[in-house]
């Protein structure tokens, strides 16, 4: 009998730490997730090139491995233009309930010139669904080749940095910026960058995202 209740208290103070492990494991709450949803046209989607080495695919690659529970949600289609991406961004912020929503559009508007009110109402309605359901907003830009008129080029550039002011978001003035001098950057058609120069747009665009993302994080925990 002693010898029976003796190897019964063993084998319970031997299972008692892996069920305190367990307990603890079901007590910690899994890691909470964001979401970060894109909005662009055939320069966010990735145009002629494969489908993890466009910016966006490698930007999503850059936040699981620096900020693990982020999902990156590409909703760029190749051709959007902003009264597109208005008439989608409703039902894309209430499926994905973003933390961080990146408008990238406006670059079919300009090329196709266009009215800029009409631009400037469709990208204003997108940062205010996206700022609903409560998300921080990076708006990124674009410029306009010279041909379409100093007074149309200087507008379309006015229109993002007028919204941005107006609706307090973070800008990247021009999407382009560190490849657009460079025509070697540039496929063919000379308007989508090639997969090469794909790490610096990632690059410029994540020195503005990367302080958002850090501020989301900081607001699931308060």
């Amino acid at each position: 009998m002693r010898v029976r209740w003796l190897l019964a208290a063993w084998l319970l103070l031997a299972l008692l730490p892996t069920q305190a492990i367990a307990q603890d494991a079901a007590a910690t709450p899994p890691p909470p997730t964001r979401t970060l949803l894109v909005m662009g046209d055939s320069l966010s989607a990735g145009y002629g090139m494969a489908a993890n080495e466009g910016w966006v695919d490698l930007l999503a690659d850059r936040l699981r491995g620096s900020h693990p529970g982020w999902t990156v949600v590409n909703a760029s289609i190749s051709g959007e233009t902003s009264a597109g991406g208005s008439a989608r961004i409703v039902d894309e912020v209430v499926r994905h309930r973003p933390g961080v929503v990146v408008i990238a559009l406006g670059a079919n508007d300009g090329l196709r010139g266009l009215p800029l009110r009409e631009m400037r109402r469709n990208l204003a309605r997108m940062i205010g669904a996206a700022q609903f359901v409560g998300a921080d907003v990076l708006l990124v830009g674009m410029r306009m080749p010279p041909n379409l008129g100093a007074d149309y080029t200087r507008g379309f550039e006015a229109v993002y940095h007028d919204l941005a002011k107006l609706f307090d978001v973070e800008l990247v003035p021009f999407l382009l910026e560190p490849v657009a001098m460079d025509r070697g950057s540039f496929q063919p058609d000379n308007l989508h960058p090639t997969a090469r120069v794909q790490p610096a747009l990632r690059d410029h665009v994540w020195a503005s995202l990367a302080p958002m993302v850090q501020r989301a994080e900081a607001s699931m925990l308060d």
